[in-house]
């Protein structure tokens, strides 16, 4: 009895090894600098634009940020994005451009089901969290600075 299970086990682990993906971490790596490096430089590319018709510091990070917001909408839109964040990892999904892509892709996917049920109620739900957490964790942060404050720490 203890042999068949000894086979069973051995069969299982062979068979696990066998259709597990292998990743090589330093090429995912290499693959995520790149791709982040080019949104960075994307959103460079426009603040010095920016900057070259006279606007000032704030004005030409606002309008970069939303360029790069639309831009990531319509390469979610185009289903080109998700090949994007798939090639380069964390480096297509930290920035401005993943967020936007996480609000973007359940309205994109649940618009079959209406404005109410389908995109109302699904857009958030990638994105959600991290708004939750955000907010949250900044109440937190506001509330302590608060008590220190009374008691004259800060």
């Amino acid at each position: 009895m203890d042999v068949k299970k000894e086979q069973q086990q051995k069969k299982y682990n062979d068979y696990v090894k066998q259709v597990t993906p292998t990743h090589n971490l330093w090429l995912n790596m290499l693959k995520a600098f790149v791709t982040g490096g080019i949104i960075c430089c994307i959103g460079q590319f426009i603040l010095n634009t920016a900057a070259s018709y006279g606007l000032d510091k704030d004005a030409a990070g606002s309008w970069c940020s939303m360029l790069l917001i639309l831009l990531s909408i319509i390469l979610t839109g185009l289903n080109i994005y998700p090949s994007i964040a798939n090639w380069g990892g964390a480096g297509a999904l930290v920035p401005i451009t993943g967020f936007a892509n996480g609000v973007a892709a359940p309205a994109i996917e649940f618009q079959k089901e209406g404005q109410v049920f389908g995109i109302g109620c699904k857009i958030f739900t990638i994105a959600g969290p991290v708004i939750l957490y955000g907010i949250f964790s900044s109440w937190v942060v506001g509330v302590i600075y608060w008590i220190l404050h009374l008691y004259g720490m800060m």
